[in-house]
């Protein structure tokens, strides 16, 4: 029997001390030297699926809460939603057991053809303002809230989780898997002097719970 084995589009130069086999992927779940951050995550092996419907909000597939208004986003039974436009939302699978795919028509799983990035830490939006003229901090906006637009001249889909006065915060990113190399190398460059680093899924799990808490 052929064992299937998914691989993401992105590597760190970093060794990883503690990993784990999940749905045929090899996830990092700690690296080497992690020190204060700001860190850079990995999750492209969480589950990523594109909702379209016409009548979007009334797809209640998975129990799930579609907001109303494009550029919403809500955080319901494990998954990230996020309304892109009229007819469409990204579901995102944060935390909890590997969901299995909708048998629905109006879902199409993205998982394995994107690039899934956290960011989070100090220092966060000195970093990001080198590479986007998206406006992360927007006062009018509560978070999560979704930004679609370019990031290191890249078509992404981005949501902030958190953001402060004090330049801290996190952001989720996705793009084209095609990207993920280049991506990979614009942020860490950007992030040097801050002391940006990579880090495993453990260290992502631990922010995002005290960030719901």
């Amino acid at each position: 029997m052929v064992k299937i084995v998914r691989q993401s589009a992105v590597s760190f130069d970093a060794v990883p001390v503690a990993t784990e086999e999940r749905d045929n992927w090899s996830v990092v779940m700690e690296y080497e030297d992690q020190g204060a951050g700001p860190y850079l995550v990995d999750l492209s092996h969480r589950a990523r699926w594109d909702l379209q419907d016409a009548e979007i909000e009334r797809n209640q597939t998975l129990g799930l809460q579609v907001p109303n208004i494009p550029g919403q986003c809500i955080f319901d039974n494990g998954f990230l939603i996020n309304r892109m436009n009229r007819t469409q939302a990204s579901v995102w699978h944060l935390s909890g057991e590997t969901p299995a795919f909708p048998e629905d028509p109006a879902f199409t799983d993205v998982t394995d053809s994107s690039v899934f990035l956290a960011v989070f830490g100090l220092d966060l939006f000195a970093i990001l303002e080198k590479l986007t003229p998206l406006d992360f901090l927007d006062s009018s906006r509560q978070t999560p809230f979704l930004l679609q637009g370019p990031f290191c001249h890249v078509p992404c889909q981005i949501v902030t989780l958190e953001k402060s006065a004090g330049g801290n915060g996190g952001f989720l990113l996705t793009c084209s898997r095609g990207y993920g190399d280049s991506m990979i190398h614009a942020i860490m460059e950007a992030g040097e002097e801050f002391g940006l680093r990579p880090a495993g899924e453990n260290r992502f799990t631990s922010w995002f719970e005290g960030l719901k808490g």
